[in-house]
Order: C-alpha cells, then sequence, then structure tokens
C-alpha cells in the first residue's frame, strides 16, 4: 500500500472515530469500545476494498458486509456515511425513536446495510449462507463479517465456520476483532478462548494474524484471502477496545457506556488532534 493511500485511510478511520463519540454521546446511549477497536478495518474495506455502489446499494454484484457484532452498528454507520450511502447529520439521530439508525443494523431501513444483525452468532452464520449463494449462482462478489472475541462463546459461530469450511467458501472473509475484552471483562476471565486462531484453523479457515490497526497488515490478509482457493480465510486481528481515544483504551467500562460532556470533549479534542497531525504528516 503506497503511502498516500495509507494516509488517506488514516484520515477515513479518524473521521469515522469521531462520528461513533458523536452518535453514541448524542443518544447517551451505545457501544463506543468495540466500535473503535474494529474502526480500522471497517475503513479499509469501506475506503478501500469493497465493490459497492452508493447510488445502488442493493445492486446484485456487489461485495457484501455483515457486522456480526451488530452492537457495535456505531462503527458501520459511520462508514457507511462516510462513504456516503446517507448524510452524516443523520448520526446525531442515533437510536432515538423514529430514526433509521436503530441500536443494530436494520437492513431494512439503512441504505448500505447488507443484514441486520444483533443477536451473536446470527451474523456470521448469515454471512456463509451469502457466500455460498454466491457460489451456488456463479457470481464473483465477495463476502467479508467482522465478529467480536466475546461472541466467539456461542456455539453457532462454530457451527458456521465448520459450514464454511465444508463448502470451500474461498469468496468468504471473517476478522475477529480481538481486542480481548466483553461486557463483563476480559474474555480470558469470562471464557477462556484459548488460542483463537489454532481454533480457527482447525475448523478448516486459512487463519492469518495480524495488528487490526495497521492498515499495511490488514491489506496483505485480504490479498492473501483472495489468493486462497478451496477454503475460507479468518483474520485475526489484535486491537485495542476504544481505540483512538486514550481514556476508553483497553477499558472494558467503555464497552457499552456513553460519555458525558465533558468527556465527549475531551474525546473530540484528542481525535481532531490526531487528524490534525495527519494532514502536516511528511
Amino acid at each position: 500500500m503506497e503511502k498516500s493511500k495509507e494516509k488517506e485511510l488514516k484520515v477515513f478511520a479518524g473521521h469515522m472515530r469521531k462520528l461513533i463519540i458523536e452518535a453514541v454521546f448524542s443518544a447517551q446511549s451505545g457501544h463506543p469500545g468495540g466500535s473503535l477497536s474494529c474502526t480500522d478495518i471497517l475503513a479499509y474495506l469501506y475506503g478501500e476494498k469493497m465493490r459497492i455502489n452508493t447510488s445502488d446499494p442493493t445492486e446484485t454484484d456487489r461485495d457484501r458486509f455483515v457486522l456480526s457484532k451488530g452492537h457495535c452498528a456505531p462503527a458501520l454507520y459511520a462508514a457507511l456515511s462516510q462513504r456516503g450511502f446517507f448524510s452524516k447529520v443523520a448520526i446525531k439521530d442515533f437510536r432515538k425513536c423514529g430514526s433509521m439508525l436503530q441500536g443494530h443494523p436494520c437492513r431494512a431501513c439503512i441504505p448500505g446495510v447488507d443484514m441486520s444483525t444483533g443477536s451473536l452468532g446470527q451474523g456470521i452464520s448469515t454471512a456463509v449462507g451469502m457466500a455460498l449463494m454466491g457460489k451456488l449462482d456463479k457470481k464473483d462478489y465477495r463476502v467479508f463479517s467482522i465478529l467480536g472475541d466475546g461472541e466467539l462463546q456461542e456455539g453457532q459461530v462454530w457451527e458456521a465456520l465448520m459450514s464454511a469450511a465444508h463448502y470451500k467458501l474461498d469468496n468468504l472473509t471473517a476478522f475477529i476483532d480481538f481486542n480481548g475484552l466483553q461486557i463483563d471483562g476480559k474474555t480470558a476471565d469470562v471464557m477462556n478462548l484459548g488460542s483463537i486462531a489454532d481454533k480457527v484453523r482447525a475448523f478448516g479457515w486459512n487463519t492469518v494474524e495480524i495488528d487490526g490497526h495497521d492498515f499495511q497488515q490488514i491489506e496483505a490478509a485480504v490479498a492473501e484471502a483472495e489468493s486462497k482457493k478451496g477454503m475460507p480465510t479468518m483474520i485475526v486481528s489484535k486491537t485495542h477496545k476504544g481505540k483512538g481515544v486514550s481514556f476508553m483504551e483497553d477499558q472494558a467500562g467503555w464497552h457499552g457506556k456513553a460519555p458525558n460532556q465533558e468527556q465527549y470533549d475531551a474525546a473530540m479534542v484528542e481525535l481532531d488532534a490526531a487528524l490534525a497531525a495527519l494532514e502536516v504528516e511528511v
């Protein structure tokens, strides 16, 4: 990836982070921590990789995306608004009565959303179905999905992974947002997952481990997924919950809590400073 493109994606992600904080603050409800940890993955997919059409969100040959950890909808909404599926002004209506931007993604309401999600485990299952349909229809679109690491405690996830390997769905690429935290604390304490990469690999997936905030590594992993034939790819992405807002980083308490006015102001100052630093980067 050229440095100019990497910088462009960092700026894309920086604006996404501001929109995430804006959404959760405006609603005084939502999930900022996990939204911020998967921001860079979504920035790469929506800012660079995916074949999508804002003027025709349901175009048959588009790439598909499923946010399996649907409670992190603010990150998806930020990516969609950054890409132009709807106005950024709509972000302030997040979780408000009558708003299309519900607490979890809704396919029927929101342009660019390919699947309504929220119940953990069901998103990756749907992504498997989409990829299988692509194979049966002989289409060349690709399917992407993001799961939370806490979500891996759902048995349905492993049934879906087994099915994807059985049907050799090499058009499916999934990311695990491995930030190590969930609502009740460390995933290792709540229900130890052991070696995620080893487990996924044992279920028949090509498995890559990366820094989920490094665009170079994200791009290389996605390229490997595209070249791998006969099996799906899981990209185990080590991330930081609350990435980009220092007082939220690696804090389980920010899993599902909205900032107050003082915290909102501090977060925005920090995010604006990060964007300003990018603008003067040589």
